[in-house]
């Protein structure tokens, strides 16, 4: 039987997780982040007060089977229009998304229809039930002004300055429940890689869900990125990412760490710093030879069958 198996996250990383995780098990879910607030998904989010599709649909899209049938839809969910109309630069998967939630009233069950349609090799969840807002404590890397707050997932994955920690708005959102309901009964949870205070970090502070990754017995896997963004975590190390994750959740145990070898070579404290959270410091080739700062589905799916066999 397949173990069951729960990837949290969002846009490109997540995406790389799912691509990777569903061809290694056939019982696969994927929890995302739902706080962004640009491009496609920051106008239907702001004009008809839903969640944002966008990370939600690049999820579903990673789910789509290597045939022709999977290979035809992902591309279309992931097409957008282009000139300077009203549908300029709207992903047709956000409106699919936008549509089936306004015809059935019911997130979830739009996900699942959508997922349906494109024969998913897996299931998406939102995070949480209501769209959040990411709020940063920014210092600037040029200037002897005091940290500043920036507000919105957009500006602080752009920002020029450090982000020296992340919450949410509202503090106490709801979760879904299905997504608790994913964690409490999996056997293995990956968090990561992606963006890390705009992607990964989230996850952590919606208090149910953390609750859930604090109590389940499935195992925790991180992944790490394998390099520094501009602006939202330029110049942090491999070991300082996950010093971030221990300051925002203290008591997240974590049971694996999957490294990209070259990525954290030279990283002297990574091997510390992951045995201060309890987990086996894995590290192998990961990246992608065309993309070297994205991970290769292929390369990621054995490391993952390999962390699964020996457990």
């Amino acid at each position: 039987m397949s173990s069951r198996v729960v990837a949290l996250g969002g846009g490109h990383g997540l995406a790389a997780s799912l691509a990777a995780l569903r061809r290694v098990t056939d019982d696969l879910t994927g929890i995302v982040t739902v706080a962004d607030n640009g491009g496609s998904s920051g106008r239907l989010r702001e004009e008809f007060g839903i969640l944002p599709p966008g990370d939600l649909r690049m999820a579903l899209a990673a789910l789509c089977r290597d045939d022709d049938w999977g290979r035809t839809w992902a591309g279309i969910l992931q097409h957008r229009f282009s000139g300077e109309g009203p549908l300029g630069n709207h992903a047709l998967g956000n409106l699919l998304l936008a549509a089936t939630w306004d015809r059935l009233g019911d997130t979830v069950r739009g996900l699942a229809l959508v997922g349906e349609l494109l024969g998913a090799q897996g299931r998406v969840l939102p995070m949480a039930s209501v769209p959040l807002t990411i709020e940063a404590d920014v210092r600037s890397r040029t200037s002897p002004y005091p940290v500043e707050r920036v507000r919105g997932q957009a500006q602080v994955a752009s920002t020029p300055g450090e982000v020296l920690g992340v919450r949410l708005e509202p503090a106490d959102p709801p979760a879904c429940p299905e997504s608790v309901a994913a964690i409490d009964s999996a056997d293995w949870v990956v968090v990561g890689p992606g963006s890390w205070f705009t992607s990964v970090m989230p996850n952590l502070l919606v208090p149910s869900l953390r609750e859930a990754l604090v109590r389940t017995s499935a195992r925790r896997i991180l992944v790490l990125n394998l390099v520094d963004q501009p602006g939202e975590t330029e110049g942090l190390t491999p070991s300082a990412h996950l010093d971030v994750l221990v300051e925002h959740a203290p008591d997240l145990r974590l049971d694996v760490i999957v490294a990209d070898r070259r990525s954290v070579a030279g990283d002297s404290a990574l091997q510390h710093v992951a045995r201060r959270v309890g987990a086996r410091l894995v590290c192998a080739d990961v990246a992608s030879r065309e993309r070297p700062d994205q991970h290769d589905p292929e390369l990621l799916a054995q490391v993952f069958t390999k962390v699964f066999s020996e457990a």
